[in-house]
């Protein structure tokens, strides 16, 4: 079975590896490959096959699946990751050519349940660790680069545009799984204040912050145009890779990559005598720390809700282990 995993998230590194091991392991056959949008320079590589860089929109991720004949996608993509999910929808709902009259995508419809498969009957509410996975954007031009990581149970490949899958599938729906970490949950003494957009977020933190303190803002290196029109407050920006925006005109960058710590995360709140923290609701255990700490400090923050979801919602697990489950489940119905 051949899994695409729309990814850049633990969740899917997780989920690569565990398909790689049962690979090995087990009976099934599973072919992996992983998708990563290109966005951050130095990604951490999953296991298997790896193609780096967009699809160039619902077409092209049509095309590559077509083209490489995938059964099955699993959206492991970041929670705000939107536009990529919507059209991990509409690819999925056909792999034919002539699927966007006038050069619109289709309207997507459910793919058609098959016999003794997890679609049948999908389980959303499946329990999960309160983080994320059991064990522990917009899409850009077209896929750029493929680079296989070790272990890969179709041995050592490479694909320099992406492509140069061997069995082209024919026009149909595939399969599309979610891998969806939930939110972080409040806890007593925690001050968060919701907002539904970036815009909401800056200005929910100037009326929050005083004039000559400080923000600490960890929503990603782009969109902090919204921050960038007060002269008044100093910004502290969090990024993996340098900001690609408009910055304030007081601001001090902090390029670094979680996991973190609750201590270490106090100490930069202190240091940076920080009065509001801005984040997203991304969820997980990687970066939670900045929340204990801003608990433990009496810090206000500020909590960007997750975008809402208007289309089709494929079939959701909240950890590795529902998703795989459903996967083994799949490739025996079809074996």
């Amino acid at each position: 079975m051949r899994v695409l995993i729309l990814g850049g998230t633990r969740e899917a590194r997780d989920l690569a590896a565990a398909l790689v091991d049962a690979a090995l392991i087990d009976e099934l056959s599973f072919t992996v490959t992983t998708s990563l949008a290109g966005r951050v320079s130095d990604p951490a590589l999953p296991a298997g096959e790896t193609v780096i860089g967009g699809f160039g929109g619902v077409a092209g991720l049509r095309a590559f699946l077509r083209t490489r004949g995938i059964d099955v996608v699993v959206d492991a993509t970041h929670p705000f990751a939107a536009t990529m999910s919507a059209h991990a929808v509409a690819a999925c709902a056909s792999t034919s050519v002539d699927e966007e009259p006038g050069g619109q995508a289709a309207a997507p419809e459910p793919a058609p349940a098959r016999a003794h498969s997890p679609l049948a009957q999908p389980s959303p509410a499946e329990p999960g660790p309160a983080e994320g996975s059991a064990a522990p954007g917009p899409t850009g031009p077209g896929p750029t680069k493929g680079s296989t990581g070790e272990g890969s149970p179709s041995g050592d490949r490479q694909h320099e545009d992406g492509y140069g899958g061997d069995r082209p599938r024919e026009g149909g729906a595939v399969p599309l799984l979610r891998l969806a970490r939930p939110g972080w949950t409040r806890r007593p003494g925690d001050d968060w204040h919701r907002v539904p957009h970036l815009a909401a977020a800056a200005e929910r933190a100037r009326a929050l912050c005083p004039p000559g303190s400080a923000v600490f803002v960890t929503t990603g290196r782009r969109q902090l145009a919204p921050f960038a029109a007060d002269p008044d407050r100093h910004y502290v920006i969090r990024a993996v890779d340098p900001p690609a925006d408009l910055l304030p005109t007081r601001h001090t960058v902090l390029l670094d990559r979680g996991p973190y710590t609750i201590d270490g995360e106090t100490r930069l709140l202190r240091d940076h005598r920080i009065r509001v923290l801005v984040t997203k609701d991304s969820g997980g255990d990687l970066t939670v720390a900045k929340l204990d700490a801003a608990r433990a400090l009496g810090l206000p923050v500020v909590m960007v809700d997750r975008p809402t979801v208007t289309g089709p919602v494929p079939p959701t697990w909240p950890n590795v282990d529902g998703v795989l489950a459903a996967l083994r489940e799949l490739a025996s119905a079809v074996a």
